[in-house]
């Protein structure tokens, strides 16, 4: 009798019931970002708890003492005669240039829009100062506005007689406003005009064909499909705002009085003039909840000033 020979099959092996595939792709995202997380663990948390902690404390660099002073520093901050006229230069000059900054570079984005002969040269010039290093444009602008610069020179020319802009109150908000809104518009200028791009061409005919002005149709079309940009553009033209120091720092240093000193160079002021160590941490926690609340608020308010959100 033939021997039946019995076939052997090969065995697997049980998969393990840990390593599912929905956990294999969960980790192969973690890995991804990690780098990034890593990154924002070590540079804006840590920090950020580092600069908690020292508010909590007095820190005198010169005598080389740290000494914890509990809520001393907020106290102080309750009771600092100029945290208000300080916040009311910072709130000034983050209002008018996030209004000025937008509606110039929305203004810009429209007219560079246009398809005519060496339109590329003129976005390209518009751009340019963004590039520029912010010192060097800021020390440039600081002798244009000196009381014999070039810009009252050329005032004189037309026989008007300028003002020492930044050593007037009444002009040197302006002068620092204006001065930023030159230097980074160009930046807006080109969201917006990518974000113009975008807009279907279909919907400015078949306005046209319906009989719509150009105001109008502006406001029905373009406005609202390009209002994610604006949303966008408007925080961080509003944090930028809120962080601006070499501007102040190389124009005005804060004068006349505290016209133009904002959170950002009070801070310093602050922390590495008057090395008051802890009260400047202090006010950096203030700074950082003025930023987070208004990005929040901002994103709160897209489902009405963005069409798409449901």
């Amino acid at each position: 009798m033939a021997v039946a020979q019995e076939t052997t099959r090969p065995r697997h092996r049980p998969v393990s019931a840990f390593w599912t595939i929905a956990r294999r792709d969960s980790l192969a995202g973690f890995l991804f970002i990690a780098p990034q997380l890593i990154g924002i663990i070590i540079f804006v948390l840590i920090p950020l708890g580092l600069v908690f902690w020292y508010s909590l404390h007095e820190w005198n660099v010169l005598a080389n003492t740290f000494t914890y002073t509990g809520a001393q520093n907020y106290r102080m901050l309750i009771e600092d005669g100029n945290l208000l006229e300080v916040l009311g230069a910072t709130g000034i000059f983050s209002a008018g240039l996030v209004v000025f900054n937008l509606s110039l570079a929305l203004l810009l984005a429209v007219l560079l829009n246009q398809k005519l002969a060496g339109i590329a040269i003129f976005r390209t010039l518009f751009f340019s100062p963004v590039v520029v290093s912010l010192v060097a444009w800021t020390i440039v602008w600081g002798f244009l506005l000196q009381k014999n610069g070039g810009i009252n020179g050329m005032l004189l020319m037309v026989g008007v007689e300028g003002p020492n802009w930044l050593r007037e109150e009444t002009t040197a908000m302006i002068s620092v406003i204006v001065v930023q809104v030159f230097k980074n518009v160009g930046l807006n200028m080109i969201l917006f005009l990518a974000a113009l791009q975008g807009v279907p061409k279909e919907l400015y005919e078949a306005a046209r064909i319906d009989g719509a002005p150009a105001f109008k149709q502006f406001c029905r079309i373009t406005l609202p499909l390009i209002s994610p940009t604006i949303l966008l553009t408007s925080i961080i033209t509003i944090v930028g705002s809120l962080q601006v120091f070499a501007q102040i720092a190389v124009l005005t240093q804060g004068g006349p009085g505290l016209s133009t000193t904002v959170l950002v160079y009070y801070l310093y002021q602050q922390a590495f003039q008057f090395h008051f160590f802890g009260y400047g941490s202090t006010l950096s926690i203030l700074l950082f909840l003025m930023v987070a609340v208004l990005t929040f608020a901002q994103w709160q308010m897209r489902k009405r000033i963005v069409f798409y959100e449901s």
